[in-house]
């Protein structure tokens, strides 16, 4: 299809046209009449709104017209002179890509093509008094690649040829489109997963799973400029422009220079990585609340690296890039995701007697990781693996040489198809790893158990057309595991706390949350304690407290109780404890604290040990965002209310942010101070500028305690 572009191209001129004229033609001095009959084009209208509507790009912002390809789109020129003629006039389309163009003649009959560039004259509008009208048909095909193409027009006649420079368009992903690879059969979801601009990330734990409004942000002023420069940047269209542009046709392709582009580890890429707690010199992850802000200051820095990023931000930043560019994309959300890094499939966890989990192993289960996955054909991989491709950004492992993830195909993970490219070993570890968990004295092991149901416990992402959770895990892992899966779903959605268990002959311990803890509220468990055997017995209770990252072991014990227990045969004892607040509040602000809970039973006589562990988040209050009138029309003012009363005995300061793309042109911020107990009631005023499900936001930081507040309202905005 492509040809190699030797000629020196020019810049955009949006409506006006420029026309270079061949003077080796134009200098022979005879046909001065033939010359001077010819038409002359006097403006070329690319029928941007028309066309973006008709190709449902619609509210994109950016520099060019914005298309789908495979196709059709109208281009409206005006011309002086005698009518048009065919037989004396020859039309040709030069589109161009880089250093590659094709040239499309314009055809007087027959209809677009979705295999390769076609142009048809679709009508003539003679004017006698002023400017006539052609109106041409251009399609692309629908394996086009992505990219910002430039188009011209040539005018051929027995004695010119003139050149006419009509514009830039911007070619993305066309889900609508059969012929596409991208293409996704259902309305609903085409909507949610590319038209949709707001969406939820869930983190926390399988017991208390946290909302976290998100706003993607594609329609904001600039983002797909900034979406397309991002894959210019990249190492592999630095390297070789020509190859890199004719790969950009598949969206298996793009999905891996995307994820190594949203990190930096490579490349000039999007987000710098940081996990410490430490953010000075940057912003704290937690306090990100959509993509335009990350992505614009990349832009406005000269493109580097925006400090700081965790799995969540990539996970979202790389979900806006892939909607902007027309691919499917939903987040994900794998709860006790093993990182294996040996590839074992196993992870290793070690505990003292004492229940202080130690920091030995390098392999880690993450409370949570997020990453994304996207609607796709895998014709590299033959039948059966088209559809949910995960990728994933955060920077943990290279695949072949560079720090990205995928497309791993789902349906390979679920049937354990490891050798099917892209990182399937790493992902089917992260979901289906078995959990070895060992205590250790002196070095020497005292016990050992193995958990085959931790890891990968719940799997999840947005319902569409809802706020609510949908549970995929089923998608990834095989039935065996379902009940468990089903189990830990229903703990979700009740709020219960969640019990573990280890049994052995002689005793056995579980942990039981009294509810789902609270920023600011005690913490409230069960150690319950059961003896098996028809004899009494003498126990030491060792229960262990830690603070931990939601991607790493924990840190040191913030809070332990040891005590002497007698059980009688047959027994079963519940020992209730409560850590206040003061000893687990964290001093960096975080959204989520999080905590390693343990419990060791030591059998006095037979020094037999064993262990019960839990980890789970702490959430913070949440917001509360109201609007005054439900019916919410277009080009409205409505007006929102955010409440939040202070659960808390002292007073609390911070920031409180509200937005929302598509309903306020700026975010509104305001810092705050609220009295103990006291209610605020911040009213915002917006005019909806855009139709359709939109979500206000708002997140407050607190500075005292650290922790982000969140909470958000969908509003179904009605066209006028």
């Amino acid at each position: 299809m492509w040809s190699d572009n030797f000629c020196r191209k020019g810049g955009a001129d949006g409506c006006c046209i420029r026309s270079t004229i061949n003077k080796e033609f134009e200098s022979n001095s005879k046909p001065q009449q033939s010359i001077m009959d010819e038409i002359k084009f006097q403006s070329i209208n690319l029928q941007q709104a028309q066309n973006q509507i008709r190709h449902k790009t619609d509210g994109l912002s950016s520099s060019t017209l914005v298309l789908r390809r495979g196709q059709a789109f109208t281009v409206l020129m005006s011309y002086e002179g005698r009518p048009f003629d065919p037989m004396k006039e020859k039309l040709i389309f030069r589109i161009v890509l880089g250093p590659l163009f094709v040239e499309v003649p314009v055809s007087t009959f027959g209809q677009p093509s979705l295999t390769q560039w076609s142009a048809v004259l679709e009508r003539r509008v003679p004017n006698p008094t002023g400017p006539s009208v052609l109106s041409v048909s251009l399609s692309s095909p629908a394996s086009a690649s992505i990219g910002v193409y430039m188009l011209q027009l040539r005018v051929e006649t027995r004695w010119t040829v003139r050149t006419y420079l009509l514009g830039q368009f911007t070619l993305l992903c066309n889900p609508w489109c059969q012929a596409d690879s991208v293409f996704l059969q259902a309305e609903d979801l085409r909507n949610e997963y590319v038209r949709s601009d707001f969406g939820l990330l869930f983190k926390g734990s399988p017991c208390n799973v946290v909302s976290r409004p998100w706003s993607f942000d594609q329609y904001e002023k600039g983002i797909l400029d900034i979406c397309m420069k991002l894959l210019q940047l990249s190492p592999q269209y630095q390297a070789d422009m020509r190859t890199d542009l004719q790969n950009r046709s598949s969206p298996v392709y793009i999905g891996r220079v995307i994820s190594a582009m949203v990190n930096c580890q490579d490349d000039k890429g999007v987000l710098m990585g940081k996990w410490s707690g430490d953010y000075s010199g940057g912003i704290n992850p937690s306090q990100w609340s959509g993509s335009a802000d990350i992505l614009r200051t990349w832009s406005e820095t000269q493109f580097r690296p925006v400090k700081y990023g965790q799995c969540w931000v990539f996970a979202a930043v790389m979900c806006t890039v892939m909607r902007a560019l027309g691919i499917p994309t939903r987040v994900i959300t794998n709860f006790n995701s093993a990182h294996d890094t040996d590839g074992n499939m196993v992870i290793e966890e070690y505990y003292n007697e004492m229940g202080e989990k130690l920091s030995i192993s390098n392999d880690s289960i993450w409370n949570f990781h997020v990453w994304v996955e996207s609607w796709m054909k895998r014709p590299d991989l033959g039948q059966g693996y088209d559809g949910w491709q995960v990728l994933d950004a955060t920077p943990q492992e290279r695949s072949a040489g560079i720090f990205r993830c995928g497309p791993a195909a789902v349906k390979a993970i679920y049937q354990q198809k490891v050798d099917a490219q892209y990182d399937v070993p790493f992902v089917y570890a992260a979901v289906n790893a078995d959990v070895r968990t060992i205590i250790i004295k002196d070095r020497k092991i005292l016990s050992t158990s193995t958990d085959t149901k931790r890891v990968g416990s719940l799997i999840s992402t947005k319902r569409p057309g809802s706020m609510l959770m949908q549970d995929i895990t089923s998608e990834y892992k095989t039935e065996k595991d379902e009940s468990t899966v089903r189990a830990l779903s229903t703990d979700v959605r009740r709020g219960e706390g969640a019990t573990g268990r280890v049994a052995s002959k002689g005793t056995a311990v579980s942990l039981q949350l009294l509810k789902a803890p609270v920023v600011g509220e005690n913490i409230s468990f069960n150690v319950i304690i059961t003896n098996n055997a028809a004899a009494p017995q003498l126990l030491k209770k060792h229960v262990n407290a830690q603070n931990k990252e939601y991607n790493r072991n924990p840190t040191g014990t913030f809070w332990e109780a040891h005590d002497d227990v007698k059980i009688g045969p047959n027994q079963t004892l519940t020992i209730k404890h409560e850590i206040s607040f003061k000893d687990y509040m964290l001093k960096e602000v975080e959204e989520d604290s999080l905590v390693n809970l343990a419990v060791v039973i030591e059998d006095v006589k037979s020094q037999e040990r064993v262990l019960a562990t839990e980890e789970f988040n702490i959430r913070s209050p949440a917001l509360t965002v109201q609007i005054q009138n439900e019916y919410v029309v277009i080009n409205t003012q409505q007006v929102a209310t955010v409440t939040f009363t202070n659960p808390f005995s002292t007073a609390v300061s911070g920031e409180l942010t509200v937005a929302c793309s598509g309903l306020l042109e700026q975010k509104v911020q305001t810092r705050i101070t609220i009295q103990p107990r006291e209610t605020m009631r911040m009213p915002i005023s917006f005019t909806p500028r855009m139709a359709g499900s939109k979500m206000l936001y708002a997140s407050l930081v607190l500075t005292n305690p650290p922790t982000v507040l969140h909470g958000f309202k969908s509003i179904d905005v009605q066209a006028a």
